[in-house]
């Protein structure tokens, strides 16, 4: 999909979330990236497949989890 000089990472590459974005809602909290992601606010994913990714924010530091 990603047609960039630099291709953005795949949907299933673990860095995915950096992908350039191509379409954004903020009144509605998400985005859909040029590689078929869309990313919501809280973190969660469904990739291209229809697969889920659950919200996987980053534990701030000092805080257990």
């Amino acid at each position: 999909m990603c047609r960039h000089n630099r291709p953005c990472p795949t949907a299933h590459a673990a860095d995915r979330d950096v992908a350039a974005i191509v379409a954004r809602h903020d009144d509605q909290g998400w985005a859909l990236l040029c590689n078929g992601v869309v990313r919501f606010d809280d973190t969660g994913e469904v990739l291209p497949d229809g697969r889920i990714v659950a919200p996987h924010r980053p534990v701030p530091a000092g805080v257990s989890a």
